[in-house]
């Protein structure tokens, strides 16, 4: 068995860690071949792990900048962006979300996908488009003519929206940037379950992962500048 596979098959519970290992990996043996440190790479043989994804786009903050210039606080556009973003619900249970579910500022609400009760504030940001409206009583979306929708009409109306806008989102992929939001500003596992109606530690540790590397990298990178002068 070539000595690399251990180190992945030790990680693979986290594919995303087990390949990056198996990549730095053959890069390092890669220069120890060439300076012939060593006769072959242990690492040549070993294929990386199939990382399955959801295949929705992550907004990036840019693109969140470029859909809040084109649509304004007060437009039906923005009040679903603001409730997509700002309450991290999937659309289902977004389309549901009326004033019944508000009481002293908080939502509360029973997920459409797993039964889980979701509890959490109305963001400043949100509170500001409910009251801009445009929305209905017993849902804050609504269509043309104030009545709610379907969640299979609201995707396809909010992706237009977004192509309006200049940008390659989705509802599901404005959900998957509030949990990055909150996992970068230092959500726990357990807080992130109880935001976006998760039920076990498989979704909310993709983030935390990510942001802990990202602040791991930001915090280390002077690290490269060269060695401390005595």
């Amino acid at each position: 068995m070539s000595r690399g596979r251990p180190g992945r098959e030790k990680r693979k519970a986290t594919p995303n860690q087990a390949n990056n290992f198996i990549k730095s990996m053959r890069g390092l043996f890669s220069w120890a071949v060439d300076m012939e440190h060593v006769s072959a790479d242990p690492t040549r043989d070993v294929k990386l792990l199939n990382i399955k994804t959801d295949g929705f786009h992550v907004w990036t903050e840019d693109e969140v900048l470029r859909f809040e210039a084109h649509w304004p606080i007060g437009t039906r556009e923005r009040l679903a962006f603001d409730l997509l973003l700002y309450t991290g619900l999937r659309r289902g249970d977004a389309v549901r979300l009326g004033r019944q579910h508000v009481k002293a500022g908080v939502f509360k609400i029973t997920t459409e996908k797993n039964s889980v009760i979701v509890e959490a504030p109305i963001l400043a940001p949100l509170a500001r488009s409910i009251e801009a409206g445009p929305t209905g009583d017993l849902a804050f979306i609504v269509g043309d003519r104030g009545k709610p929708v379907t969640k299979e009409h609201f995707g396809n109306w909010f992706r237009e929206t977004c192509q309006a806008a200049g940008v390659p989102g989705s509802a599901h992929g404005l959900r998957k940037a509030g949990a990055t939001r909150a996992a970068e500003n230092g959500a726990t596992t357990t807080e992130l379950k109880a935001l976006f109606g998760w039920t076990d530690d498989a979704m909310p540790a993709l983030y935390t992962k990510t942001a802990d590397r990202a602040r791991v990298a930001t915090g280390g990178s002077s690290k490269m500048l060269g060695r401390p002068k005595a």
